[in-house]
């Protein structure tokens, strides 16, 4: 396998099983996904990094009809509270479109997948998530 790289940077491939991490507040523990000065939480100025769970629930969700060229619909764009803490959008994986299959509180687990590959072989890496129990 190539090099892989992550699509954000709160996505990390190469440290064990892919996961995500966060900056959180050492004052009040309020979880940013992107690096801060500041918390809007409590004003503390103090950040820890932090390993997010990689299971959760499905706390809403929208199927999308209509994209641009390219990005084949429908798809379900979805928000996930993580076990442990945080909250995080990302697509809904591996699951039919429709709300017979999406439920509000479902269990769902992160995964990767390649998104594409630039001229030297290596992999933008994504993720999103898919109902806990699929292979």
């Amino acid at each position: 396998m190539g090099k892989q790289v992550p699509i954000v940077d709160y996505l990390v491939i190469d440290d064990g099983e892919p996961h995500l991490a966060a900056w959180e507040s050492v004052d009040s523990g309020a979880i940013y996904f992107d690096r801060r000065n500041g918390d809007a939480k409590s004003g503390g100025t103090e950040f820890k990094r932090r390993s997010l769970g990689n299971t959760g629930v499905l706390r809403s969700f929208t199927i999308v009809h209509r994209t641009v060229p390219g990005v084949p619909a429908p798809y379900v764009s979805a928000l996930v509270d993580l076990d442990g803490g945080g909250s995080v959008k990302g697509n809904l994986l591996n699951v039919p479109a429709d709300p017979e299959h999406v439920k509000l509180g479902m269990r769902v687990r992160l995964t990767t997948f390649p998104v594409g590959a630039d001229d030297d072989g290596t992999e933008a890496i994504a993720f999103g998530f898919e109902p806990e129990g699929k292979a």
